[in-house]
């Protein structure tokens, strides 16, 4: 999960003002991070209530970004505003221990003050995992997406560059989408084929709603052959969602890295998840600096 050992240290204060977390978990029997009415599973609604019981108070859980229903991540980031004060591992061991077996905190730290889960982000990076085989899967059920025809790698791997640098991406844009502008930096995206696996690697400074679900349908789209390697550019052009097909499923979607400036000493991810990150090669999964900082955030990584 981290590029470097982070152990549970009982040697240090943490508390008094913001505290940061990182955790994993898997989106299968959630309706999404966000606080939901009651009676619906929400990541947000069964982590605050852990971080509160350890804090003794009332916490406002902000995280890096929010995932869908049934969507998972392997490196999430969230923040809360604490009175009371422990040490690494009394937070880290006492949120697990109220936590359902489907959220697992890894860290804790004291953070810098101005540290802003959300927007102190400089990118953000996900794993889509594509099961194909003609056959659909019985163990791994909602941890991948299944499609049973064929997936020609190379022709989604070369359809895909068309999106990297910035684009307004309005064609890969939720209808529901609540974001001010649809413009974003396209770090870097790729398609590797594992064994009967396809994964969609890719990292951007921030994503739009859907937009890797939406990217993921049309690169299928293309893997199989119904549409030509250069639709995607053509569909990016257009800025019209009615163009790019179908939304994958959110099942085989991971946030697996969220990246910040150095000054706030987040530890970096080794990207995941856990049962992908063997497939690559070490460097494959190390953290990608980012070529492209928004005006809004420092310039120093």
């Amino acid at each position: 999960m981290f590029l470097s050992p982070q152990p549970l240290t009982t040697d240090n204060a943490i508390g008094n003002g913001r505290v940061v977390i990182i955790f994993e978990y898997d989106g299968r029997r959630f309706h999404g991070w966000q606080h939901q009415k009651s009676g619906v599973r929400s990541v947000q609604s069964e982590l605050t209530k852990a971080v509160a019981k350890v804090a003794d108070h009332p916490v406002d859980l902000v995280c890096a970004g929010r995932t869908d229903a049934r969507v998972h991540s392997s490196f999430q980031i969230a923040h809360f505003d604490a009175l009371s004060v422990r040490n690494m591992r009394s937070w880290v061991m006492g949120m697990n221990t109220a936590l359902p077996d489907d959220i697992a905190v890894h860290w804790a730290g004291k953070a810098v003050d101005d540290f802003h889960a959300r927007f102190s982000a400089v990118y953000r990076r996900y794993r889509y995992v594509i099961y194909n085989k003609p056959v659909r899967p019985g163990i791994q059920k909602g941890q991948v997406t299944w499609n049973f025809r064929p997936l020609d790698v190379g022709r989604m791997h070369n359809a895909a560059q068309a999106l990297i640098g910035e684009h307004d991406f309005s064609s890969f844009r939720a209808a529901g989408c609540q974001s001010r502008t649809p413009i974003r930096f396209m770090e870097r995206i790729s398609v590797t084929r594992c064994g009967d696996f396809v994964v969609i690697d890719v990292q951007a400074n921030a994503f739009l709603h859907h937009m890797v679900r939406n990217i993921a349908g049309a690169l299928m789209a293309v893997g199989t052959g119904k549409e030509s390697e250069c639709w995607i550019a053509g569909v990016l052009a257009q800025k019209d969602r009615k163009l790019a097909g179908v939304t994958a499923p959110p099942d085989g979607l991971y946030l697996v890295d969220v990246g910040y400036p150095e000054r706030y000493g987040i530890p970096q991810a080794l990207c995941g998840p856990g049962f992908v990150s063997p497939w690559f090669e070490r460097e494959d999964n190390l953290p990608i600096k980012p070529s492209h900082i928004h005006p809004k955030q420092p310039a120093s990584i």
